[in-house]
């Protein structure tokens, strides 16, 4: 891929967009996601269950777009959490380190007022590629 040009990403098993906005974009080596939050993406509607249940879905939305851009959770290089509780921390914490057993990425963690479709928590990531997909 030419570093100067962007790609949209659409990833094969995604919930719809609730907005005017891609799930993903890659530019050359990095994959920059938009704020993923815990839909299914065979209903569009959040998984019952809570912030765990949310977050390993938000999570597995997550992947998905990595995975459409040409990378992964292990070549995250930094995520952002909004919560809407910071009293559920430890509940997304838990889950969370599912995803990232070694080596995490940086992150930051933010109580925020409200999030879209009435989720409790929203993730985003920027992921370095590795390998060049044919670039």
């Amino acid at each position: 891929m030419d570093s100067n040009r962007r790609e949209v990403l659409v990833p094969e098993r995604a919930p719809k967009p609730l907005g005017p906005y891609s799930h993903g974009v890659r530019s050359g080596r990095w994959v920059f996601t938009s704020g993923t939050i815990g839909n299914d993406p065979a209903t569009g509607k959040l998984v019952p269950g809570g912030v765990a249940a949310e977050t390993r879905q938000a999570l597995t939305n997550l992947s998905g777009t990595l995975r459409a851009g040409g990378t992964s959770l292990t070549q995250v290089v930094k995520t952002t959490v909004f919560l809407v509780d910071l009293g559920q921390f430890a509940a997304m914490n838990a889950v969370y380190a599912e995803f990232f057993p070694q080596d995490p990425p940086a992150r930051s963690t933010i109580q925020v007022g409200a999030l879209p479709g009435g989720a409790a928590v929203e993730i985003e990531a920027v992921a370095v590629v590795t390998e060049t997909h044919g670039d």
